[in-house]
This record gives structure tokens, C-alpha cells and sequence, in this order.
């Protein structure tokens, strides 16, 4: 064996890092203290709701069990339910608020200041293409968002499962409420990516941060209510009719209203009274969506959400190529 062989055996490894293991840590350089804000946001409220599905529920239970109200709707459980209510409330809330936080921050942070600064062009000249800068800023965030989301919308189920035997006990959570839907389901992953992709657009658009932070809160925010707007007609519902005022139901209430005896459908929420005022009702009628619609309810607007996404990812490529002018 030549000396020359000898040397470079015993030599260690100097060959340089993968190009996308260095360009991942540079996305993440800069963003520390939002990771360690994100790591410490679930790990919170994640130890809560793990919590809430074990101690805190049994806690629950105990207290429900010794109570004198075991046959009673909605009882107080004293600072037991507190204590649990709180957990699974918060745990739930902040998979529903998270979206408009990461597009304040995506804006804001991720992309504006870096424009702003120059640091990006900085980068572009020197080492990294443009489309290579954007895919890891979009790419890194997007793993470590879903990540987390998933994580805690998993625990948001063990909960949900757990407290499947005291439901009509433990408080008034219906799984079409508000945060109950978005944080037991694929939704909060998928507002999560919305909103990382509208803080993008918004921060290659405006190209300051402040503005960008405005721009990607306001812009997740408004994407979010007009989505949601129209939850309920993303599936058929399901009408019970009656001959009394009460149909039969339980679920997520659409509309309710009257038939007359010509035939004529009146729905009580254009109505100031029962029945409408009317003397020739002869029927009542009432569009709900049962628990057998929450996942396809749910995946529907997941994929909608997702188009959406899909969508803002394209324009965001676009318009970084038309700021770089095609530089390669």
C-alpha cells in the first residue's frame, strides 16, 4: 500500500454536507425562537391534552360516579371537570387560532424580512437558486407544521374516544362545534399548510415585514371564514319530518320550517313566529347532518383546502420567478 493510499485511509470524511441538509439548516437558522415557540406550543398543550386523556378524565369520572346527580344531564363536577374542561378546551382552541399565527409569521418572518434585508438576494447570487430558496422555505416549515398538528389533533381524538361513556356528562362538546370539528379531524393539518402558503404569497407580494405580518393574518383569516362559510352544504343533508313541532334528530341543525297544506315549504328561520303565523300547517320539517357526516364533511373540506394550498404554492413560484427575472 503506497503512502499516499495509507493517508487517505486514515484521513477522515471531509466531503461536504448534502446540499439540502445545509440549505434546511439555513432555513432554520434564522427561525430558532419560532421553532423553539412551536416545540413549546405543543409540547403545552399536547402534555394537556395527554393529561386530560388519562388522569384528568379518570379524575372526571371518580367525581361523576360519587356524585349524587349519576342520572343527570350536563352535572357539576366540581374543580375536577374544571380542570379537565380546561385542557381539552385549550387544546382544542389552539389547533383552530394556530393558522393565523403561522401566516403572520410566514409573512412577516419566513419571507418578508429576508426580502426586506436583502439577505435573500444575498443568497440567490452567492450559493442558492431562487426556486431552491423557496422550496426549503416552504418545505422545512410545512414538515415540522404537520408534525405537530397531526400530533395533537391525534391526542384531541384520544380524548374524544375516552370520553365517549360520559359524553352527556362532561360538557356540551358536540363533534360539529366549532373547534371540536377542526381539531379531531385531517382540518387543523390542513389550515396549517393554507396558512403557511398565504404568509408566502403575502410576503413576496408585499416584501416588508410588517406589512407582510398584516398582509398573511388578515389574508389566513379571511381564507379561513369564507371556507368555513360553506361547511355545511359540502354534503347532503339528511331531512326528518313530522307531524308535530319536534321531528326527531340529533346532529348539526341546518334549518327547520313548515309545510302547508298547499304544499308549500316555509322555513322558521324567515319567520318571526311558530309556525309562521300560518293556520293550514300540516307538517314540519327539519335538514340536519348526523355523526355519520363528520369525515365526509371533513375530508371534503380537507381537499378543498388543500386545492387551495396547492394553488398558493403555484403562485408563489410564479411570482418569485417574475421578481428574480428568471435568474437561475
Amino acid at each position: 500500500m503506497s503512502a499516499v493510499t495509507a493517508v487517505s485511509a486514515g484521513a477522515p470524511d471531509r466531503r461536504p454536507p448534502h446540499p439540502s441538509r445545509g440549505l434546511a439548516r439555513a432555513v432554520l437558522r434564522p427561525h430558532q425562537s419560532a421553532l423553539w415557540f412551536w416545540g413549546l406550543l405543543v409540547a403545552m398543550f399536547g402534555g394537556g391534552l395527554l393529561w386530560a386523556a388519562g388522569p384528568g378524565f379518570d379524575a372526571v369520572r371518580d367525581a361523576y360516579l360519587r356524585s349524587s346527580c349519576v342520572e343527570a344531564v350536563y352535572c357539576d363536577m366540581g374543580p375536577a371537570y374544571q380542570r379537565y374542561d380546561l385542557a381539552v378546551t385549550l387544546g382544542r382552541a389552539v389547533l383552530t387560532v394556530a393558522p393565523t399565527l403561522i401566516g403572520a409569521w410566514a409573512g412577516a418572518s419566513l419571507i418578508g424580512r429576508e426580502l426586506e434585508s436583502g439577505t435573500a438576494r444575498l443568497a440567490w447570487t452567492q450559493s442558492v437558486a431562487p426556486a431552491h430558496w423557496l422550496a426549503a422555505k416552504l418545505a422545512v416549515p410545512a414538515a415540522l407544521l404537520v408534525s405537530g398538528t397531526v400530533l395533537l389533533t391525534l391526542l384531541n381524538r384520544l380524548v374524544w374516544w375516552r370520553e365517549e361513556a360520559l359524553r352527556h356528562a362532561v360538557g356540551t362538546r358536540d363533534w360539529f362545534d366549532h373547534t371540536t370539528f377542526t381539531g379531531n379531524g385531517t382540518l387543523a393539518t390542513a389550515y396549517a399548510l393554507l396558512a403557511l402558503a398565504v404568509g408566502v404569497v403575502a410576503g413576496l407580494l408585499v416584501r416588508r415585514s410588517l406589512p407582510a405580518l398584516a398582509a398573511g393574518f388578515a389574508g389566513t383569516l379571511a381564507l379561513m371564514i369564507a371556507l368555513q362559510g360553506y361547511r355545511e352544504r359540502l354534503w347532503p343533508v339528511v331531512e326528518a319530518h313530522s307531524a308535530t313541532p319536534e321531528p326527531r334528530w340529533t346532529g348539526a341543525l341546518i334549518d327547520q320550517g313548515v309545510v302547508t297544506a298547499s304544499g308549500d315549504r316555509l322555513s322558521n328561520m324567515l319567520c318571526e313566529q311558530d309556525d309562521c303565523g300560518r293556520g293550514d300547517v300540516v307538517g314540519y320539517w327539519t335538514e340536519y347532518h348526523p355523526s355519520s357526516h363528520f369525515w365526509p364533511l371533513q375530508l371534503v373540506e380537507t381537499g378543498i383546502v388543500l386545492a387551495v394550498t396547492a394553488l398558493l404554492v403555484l403562485a408563489s413560484f410564479h411570482l418569485l420567478r417574475r421578481r428574480t427575472g428568471g435568474m437561475s
